[in-house]
């Protein structure tokens, strides 16, 4: 099995030349320039989508066969509750208190009445489950360009700035300490499990050329979630889409 904390280590050596690429301006904001790298991307979302439909999803089909809908339900709540960690921990460092203040609060509440975080009940008392920040909302309020458009292996959907951004967030995980081996990658195996079953339903959406489908929503939700709501539309006027809720019920990414 793969060892998550081999992979983090290895991360943290980057390539130079994709940190250049960020802080060089090589990804310009003009969407005619947001993916330079199509030919490949495309080659590794074919991969990926191969790996989907002969490994991954077969053993989601198979998750949510025999796993209530209850226990699923506590399976992803337990999850969200881990990821109020790093999210608390993202909000400091993007000089935001009352977000940082709210994920605290969940997580305390959640992991000691919510048993664990099995239920939600921060939710009863006015914490409502919303999105988690990570280390790459946080580079781009501290002013990085979200670079060129990214298809990772396994991983999927990315740029050059989230890209950069992984090994904080995956030290930043409390998975990351579990020591024992067969624990922590058993748990992370059921992570990616539980968050393809979200997804099941969102392929009903699913239009078109999928590939541009699914980086432009990538796109536009990773914008989504930087502004915290507030994105700008062609004609140059703001608008606040915070109203209309999360793309995702769950709280998460949908890619």
């Amino acid at each position: 099995m793969i060892d998550p904390r081999r992979v983090a280590l290895r991360w943290i050596k980057v390539p130079a030349v994709l940190l250049l690429f960020s802080l060089s301006g090589l990804a310009l904001a003009n969407d005619e320039f947001e993916d330079p790298w199509e030919d490949f991307n495309r080659r590794i979302h074919a991969f990926n989508m191969t790996a989907d439909r002969f490994v991954l999803k077969p053993v989601t089909r198979g998750y949510r066969f025999i796993t209530p809908k209850f226990v699923q339900a506590g399976v992803r709540n337990v999850f969200n509750n881990v990821l109020e960690v790093p999210s608390a921990l993202n909000g400091v460092l993007q000089g935001k208190p009352g977000s940082a203040f709210h994920d605290s609060g969940r997580f305390l509440i959640n992991s000691t009445v919510g048993v664990g975080g099995l239920f939600d009940v921060a939710k009863h008392v006015g914490l409502e489950n919303g999105d988690h920040e990570d280390f790459g909302q946080t580079l781009a309020v501290w002013g990085f360009d979200r670079g060129p458009y990214l298809v990772l292996p396994i991983l999927g959907s990315s740029t050059v700035r989230d890209t950069l951004a992984l090994p904080v967030d995956w030290l930043s995980d409390p998975l990351f300490y579990v020591d024992h081996t067969r624990t922590r990658n058993s748990t992370v195996a059921l992570y990616y499990i539980n968050k393809r079953s979200e997804l099941m339903e969102l392929e009903k959406h699913l239009t078109g050329d999928h590939y541009i489908f699914i980086r432009d929503a990538y796109l536009q939700r990773r914008d989504f979630l930087v502004n915290d709501g507030e994105v700008e539309d062609d004609f140059g006027s703001d608008m606040d889409m915070s109203e209309y809720g999360d793309f995702d019920e769950e709280g998460g990414d949908p890619f």
